[in-house]
């Protein structure tokens, strides 16, 4: 047996990527920094397009995001699995772009062209005044989303933008479903307004 792998190495050699998200969870919390690194690559596209969404700004969301993943790593022992390690990671990430916020008190539209999963819509004419109407028309809600209050946007975004249950928001903000509904209500009430002009 002098030609056979410690046991430890034979497991090292499974790619953390097949591994599934539990398991790198626990390897995780053993201190394992290639498994979390493995859990925050898996997720930081959502999360970004998140912190972007809310924050308005691409460099505050990448500010946001780093933060919060360095506080992921600290706090991965207390992680319990009572939600999914996602819903996990959006809490600390809205957390963190909330914090952001207060400390900057600015309210700035989302770029018009954030390429962090905008959906502007091509149409099959492709005429050049129609791509420019449905441009104004984004840059439009752009300015719209970014003036809701925070709590409002989050919610908003966590809904609408990524197709989020209300109990997964819920779990998320730390506030009621029966507040987040509220919550999302309004946001879609002041949007609709500011909108009109576009129906």
């Amino acid at each position: 047996m002098d030609g056979a792998a410690p046991p430890e190495a034979q497991g090292a050699a499974t790619p953390r990527a097949a591994l599934d998200e539990p398991t790198l969870v626990a390897r995780a919390q053993d201190g394992d920094v290639h498994a979390f690194e493995e859990l925050a690559r898996r997720h930081q596209d959502a999360l970004f397009r998140v912190a972007v969404r809310v924050l308005g700004q691409r460099a505050d969301a990448e500010d946001a995001l780093q933060e919060a993943l360095i506080d992921a790593w600290r706090r991965i022992g207390t992680f319990r699995g009572e939600a999914a390690f996602s819903t996990w990671m959006y809490r600390i990430v809205t957390h963190r772009c909330t914090a952001l916020m207060r400390r900057n008190r600015r309210t700035e539209p989302l770029p018009a062209e954030d390429g962090a999963g905008s959906s502007v819509l091509v149409t099959g004419s492709g005429s050049p005044e129609r791509a420019a109407e449905v441009d104004a028309e984004m840059a439009a809600l752009s300015r719209a989303v970014a003036e809701l209050p925070g709590e409002q946007r989050t919610c908003w975004v966590l809904r609408e933008l990524e197709g989020l249950g209300y109990a997964d928001i819920s779990h998320i903000t730390g506030v009621s479903e029966t507040a987040v509904r509220g919550r999302i209500h309004r946001a879609r009430t002041a949007l609709a307004e500011r909108m009109r002009a576009w129906r």
